[in-house]
């Protein structure tokens, strides 16, 4: 061995000594540091009187939750009304109360590699019904006001991969929307922009908008300063401190002015469904009859967990029915009204797994809206490109300051995943419900686990003993002995 090997072997080993001799020093005093530290914060925090204690935040905290204190915090910085995206944290009566009840020996499951259908059609009764591949829609999520462009072409691209539909909400109309998107319902809401005819007869189905879940009724003022570049001039906005979105349709001035304006929609686009999006109130049912009467083909329900752009969190918290109560009195009083077959009665709020879809379907619904789960599942691992130092909304929110960061592409192909893999998810339930089509699904599925849910739903509960009909009994036994006569003669 050479000299310079000699000494190259000495020098590393002599390092290597080095490290671990101050790894085994930093350890020894990290250990009385961290020990002092504690020992000093502990003393403090067992002394000090309360009002210069730090243990008053925990107490404080206690009594109210942070995400109040939070929010108080802001309005007090902002005095102003404080907008917070994504829909209300408070907890809902939802669909975790009800459970599917399988097939297994009275009703066996379907083959396993039968094929399910899960088309729907929404106004069957229109001139021109609107058929869907999937029963899962894209919510309305309005450009300019809400979205960016990117955003929507993400969504458009999507769902047509899938054969559903999007919604162009309360925005601007983007004509690489209606470019990319292979189902597009326009919502028709009380703004003054892209109302247009030639805009109108573009679409698929017209919704249109007099509440949702998030905001109920109620007006929204978007600063003009959150809306610029080709958003504004698609809106055709002057010099607005405010862009406004009314509480009203100029054109619906009392209830009876709503089936004016169906009839008008229906005549210009040459009979597309015409629905309407209602926020589902404590008297719905008196809604309902004014969209009856006014000759909807579907109407869309928001429930209180719908999200939105930004809303004052009096309006998600405290405004609307929960979405299951919404949804089981919306089938109840169509069915008692026999106009059930006739309108489509589409939900939203709150969805975010293939069992709650699937489970609002048995209960009534003919499809589904979902939003914010979409957002999450397009923005899927490109979160990375905002968190932890800016919120994912910076990605897909029109005036976010990371939107040109975002893929569209690539959004758009986990969008498809994403609602291929929930379809998916659905047909595996149906099959073991021993059924080979989503409209054979009803409420039959269904068992309540607790009194609430099967209150509101009118779905019996799971403690309550199912008595097989006379009917079933005798036509087994009856069959079952004819078999075993049968049997008996061949030997």
């Amino acid at each position: 061995m050479t000299k310079w090997m000699t000494f190259l072997i000495g020098s590393f080993m002599g390092a290597l000594i080095a490290i671990v001799f101050s790894g085994v020093l930093i350890l020894v005093f990290s250990r009385t540091l961290i020990q002092w530290i504690v020992g000093r914060f502990t003393k403090r925090l067992m002394n000090e009187r309360y009002p210069e204690n730090i243990w008053e935040m925990v107490t404080a905290l206690t009594r109210v939750p942070p995400r109040t204190a939070i929010e108080n915090s802001l309005r007090s910085s902002e005095g102003d009304v404080i907008e917070r995206p994504f829909g209300s944290p408070r907890k809902f009566l939802n669909f975790d109360g009800l459970i599917f009840s399988p097939a297994q020996l009275a009703v066996l499951p379907a083959p396993e590699f039968a094929e399910v259908d899960m088309r729907i059609t929404i106004g069957p009764k229109a001139k021109k019904p609107l058929s869907l591949e999937i029963p899962i829609m894209a919510g309305g999520m309005g450009y300019g006001v809400g979205v960016s462009e990117k955003t929507k072409i993400a969504i458009a691209k999507g769902t047509a991969a899938v054969g559903t539909l999007t919604n162009t909400g309360e925005g601007g109309f983007l004509p690489e929307e209606r470019q990319n998107a292979k189902y597009l319902i326009v919502q028709y809401h009380s703004g003054e922009w892209s109302k247009e005819p030639n805009i109108l007869r573009q679409a698929d189905a017209i919704e249109i908008r007099i509440g949702q879940g998030a905001t109920a009724g109620a007006a929204n003022f978007t600063p003009a300063e959150y809306i610029q570049g080709r958003a504004r001039k698609i809106m055709k906005l002057q010099n607005e401190e405010y862009v406004v979105i009314p509480s009203r349709h100029e054109e619906i001035q009392k209830p009876q002015d709503l089936r004016k304006l169906v009839d008008k929609l229906r005549a210009l686009t040459d009979g597309v469904p015409i629905g309407v999006k209602i926020c589902a109130s404590a008297k719905m049912e008196a809604d309902l009859e004014v969209a009856i009467f006014s000759g909807v083909d579907f109407i869309s329900i928001d429930g209180g967990q719908a999200g939105y752009k930004g809303s004052p969190p009096i309006l998600e918290d405290d405004f609307g029915l929960p979405t299951i109560y919404a949804l089981s009195r919306a089938v109840q009083y169509l069915e008692k009204r026999q106009v059930k077959e006739q309108i489509t009665l589409l939900s939203g709020g709150g969805f975010f797994t293939p069992s709650d879809c699937l489970k609002a379907i048995a209960l009534g619904a003919d499809g589904v809206y979902m939003g914010t789960a979409i957002l999450w599942a397009m923005t899927h691992d490109q979160v990375t490109k905002a968190v932890p130092w800016e919120p994912p909304t910076e990605l897909l929110f029109y005036p976010g300051s990371l939107t040109e960061e975002f893929h569209e592409q690539e959004a758009a192909i986990n969008l498809k995943n994403f609602f291929t893999s929930f379809v998916e998810e659905m047909k595996i339930a149906i099959l073991a419900l021993g059924k080979t089509s989503l409209c054979q699904i009803g409420v039959e599925d269904l068992a309540a686990l607790d009194d609430e849910t099967s209150k509101v739903t009118r779905i019996p509960l799971v403690s309550e003993p199912y008595i097989p009909t006379k009917e079933f009994t005798e036509s087994l036994w009856a069959s079952g002995n004819d078999e075993r006569d049968a049997s008996i003669s061949r030997s």
